[in-house]
């Protein structure tokens, strides 16, 4: 009976779907975290009678057909690339991205990675940094004699010193922007690196070329929407109760059809 696997796929669906909703709840206070969405694409067909198939019987042609779908199936878990409110927290180093792009950051590894957290840090170095300690690209030092630190719409950042009256302009913050970012691969730690999906990125000036600026003493804030998740859920777990019901329903005709003398 087909019905039994058709309603076991819809309960993996609705599954993956709770999976999704559950990392977006468990991330809503984390920065600049982009809400996933799950989808789903319906399985293959079984072709009984093929629509436009001519009729044996009178040479007719068939209008629709029969068409059984076997059930369902996850084809992407997108992100939902909005963002998040910037709320002040006034820390020197929180540095918010008001609008398009990411901070290139350099991985152990080597490769650059991207990230939209700008709570970054100064490390014993006075290398600015990223909470896991990876350095921000380009590399910018604070010197350990500066009083205190600006950073300008266009990421500039200035330096200012006791026994002087002008500040010292220390480097200047890029953004890297990219065609696709749905299709960037997400590793953890707030960090995402770059895929045949996303194209190459494009490391310009904020404020330029379509991307975003610098906001000081700010953080983005998460994008997940507690009510609408908490309604998803809702719809998801009652999928998953029709499908488990639509199983029972399939075994009990199962049965019926065995007593059958």
């Amino acid at each position: 009976m087909r019905a039994l696997k058709i309603a076991a796929t819809g309960m993996t669906a609705q599954q993956t779907r709770v999976e999704v909703i559950s990392n977006n709840l468990a991330n809503m206070n984390t920065t600049a975290y982009n809400t996933r969405r799950a989808e789903f694409a319906d399985l293959h067909y079984q072709q009984v009678e093929r629509a436009g198939a001519i009729n044996a019987s009178d040479g007719t042609v068939l209008p629709a057909g029969v068409q059984l779908g076997l059930g369902v199936r996850p084809s992407a878990v997108s992100m939902n690339v909005e963002q998040g409110a910037l709320g002040a927290t006034g820390g020197e180093l929180d540095l918010a991205i008001d609008g398009k792009g990411f901070l290139e950051v350099t991985l152990p590894s080597g490769l650059p990675g991207y990230t939209r957290d700008g709570s970054l840090k100064r490390s014993g170095d006075g290398l600015i940094v990223t909470s896991d300690g990876y350095a921000v690209a380009p590399e910018i030092t604070i010197p350990s004699d500066a009083r205190s630190i600006s950073i300008n719409p266009e990421g500039e950042v200035y330096a200012y010193f006791n026994d002087r009256v002008e500040p010292e302009l220390l480097g200047q913050f890029s953004l890297a922007g990219f065609a696709n970012n749905n299709g960037l691969e997400a590793i953890g730690d707030n960090l995402f690196l770059e895929t045949a999906a996303s194209g190459p990125s494009l490391v310009g000036t904020a404020g330029s070329d379509g991307l975003g600026t610098f906001r000081q003493g700010y953080l983005e804030n998460s994008s997940v929407d507690a009510v609408r998740e908490i309604t998803e859920l809702i719809e998801a777990q009652r999928g998953y109760e029709l499908n488990a019901k639509v199983i029972t329903a399939a075994d009990q005709m199962l049965g019926a059809t065995t007593q059958i003398r």
